[in-house]
């Protein structure tokens, strides 16, 4: 079998869609040996996050010219037994699609994308789906909306959670502090809040919190960490960190890589996750993986992920934010106890057992009645 995959997201910090892409291929390398494997990428400095085996073709970085040209191009040569695309397949596509769709937040919450963004959303994603042999998205409460969105039906659906990487671990806090603050300039004790700056992440709302509640226990020595690239609209929530009254005290750090990113856990006193809309979450379980407290918000995929291993609150309520950040910072044993649940919840994803199960539905899609993978024969309907 030949199965290819356009994975343009590697190399260009685009967070879980790069994250959900490159763990697949790399587990897709040990667990099917027998099937070839071709990565479309965007940049060629991506070449060395794809398993080395794979055939990698170079593709524009630009998605007119992407989708429009060089993907049907790119396969018509391959000649591939299907395509996995994320969101959008190319517009001549003469090869069974897999699409995965991590949510709809383009349709059921316009207002966080752009207008040309979610119109273009709506278009593309519409028309992929539609003609897709099978979706596959992360959680339930995904599918519920996709079906809802597009008229579906279950059997086209396929939930494959997301897994968290064996980089995501815990370590010594004073260890990865020390180094934080030798790399970073970071202060030692802080909250940790990580994803991209935009809308829908409702950054402003735990800025707005954490004011509140250092005003309110001013002994408390917390910073607020950001990292997550600056996205659309992300001049608003720097300006409004800069406008309160512990500007001080709240720090941006960009995009960093997975290997940086597992130290901010490591020595972080909590991890924070505001969103207002997910499909999944995977900093919760990037977080808990690490062994580091979580609260996260109540609403959309969250709860299904994080169950009852984090604080859960009203993303719309200031005061049940502060109440779980001062919940999990001055009462030692809960904070404890969610470690402990979150180490254990975090061990229920795995990318392996995800990228199984995608190679399932390849060769179901592709028409194969038997694959070898990891020297066993997996029958598929």
């Amino acid at each position: 079998m030949r199965f290819s995959v356009d994975a343009h997201a590697i190399g260009q910090h685009l967070t879980g869609n790069e994250t959900y892409i490159t763990n697949l291929l790399r587990c897709f390398d040990t667990i099917d040996e027998d099937s070839e494997f071709v990565a479309y990428i965007s940049r060629e400095n991506a070449a060395a996050e794809v398993p080395e085996r794979f055939t990698k073709r170079l593709v524009a970085d630009n998605p007119w010219r992407r989708l429009g040209f060089d993907l049907p191009r790119r396969l018509a040569a391959d000649r591939p037994d299907l395509l996995h695309v994320q969101y959008t397949a190319p517009l001549l596509c003469r090869v069974p699609v897999v699409v995965s769709v991590h949510d709809v937040s383009f349709l059921e919450c316009p207002e966080y994308f752009s207008r040309f963004r979610a119109m273009q959303l709506r278009c593309t994603v519409r028309r992929t789906v539609l003609a897709a042999k099978r979706v596959l998205t992360p959680s339930e409460f995904s599918k519920r909306s996709i079906m809802r969105a597009y008229g579906l039906d279950d059997e086209k659906i396929t939930v494959m959670p997301n897994g968290v990487s064996p980089k995501f671990r815990p370590m010594a806090r004073e260890a990865a502090s020390q180094w934080l603050k030798k790399r970073y300039r970071v202060p030692p004790r802080f909250i940790l809040s990580v994803g991209d700056l935009q809308p829908r992440k409702n950054h402003i709302a735990l800025i707005r919190a954490f004011e509140e509640l250092i005003r309110t226990y001013p002994e408390l020595p917390q910073h607020l960490i950001f990292v997550g690239k600056l996205a659309w609209r992300s001049e608003e929530v720097v300006a409004a960190a800069k406008a309160c009254s512990i500007a001080s005290r709240i720090h941006f750090m960009d995009f960093v890589a997975d290997e940086d990113l597992t130290r901010f856990y490591g020595a972080c006193d909590l991890s924070v996750y505001p969103s207002l809309y997910e499909g999944f979450g995977l900093p919760i379980i990037e977080a808990m993986a690490c062994g580091r407290a979580v609260a996260c918000s109540n609403t959309t995929a969250m709860p299904e992920v994080a169950d009852s291993a984090a604080l859960l609150f009203d993303p719309e309520s200031r005061i049940e934010m502060v109440r779980a950040m001062r919940d999990l910072l001055l009462d030692a044993e809960l904070r404890a106890r969610m470690e402990r649940l979150g180490q254990q919840r975090a061990s229920l994803y795995s990318w392996e057992r995800t990228a199984r199960k995608t190679l399932d539905v390849y060769y179901e899609v592709a028409g194969a009645t038997e694959r070898v993978a990891a020297g066993s024969s997996i029958s598929v309907p």
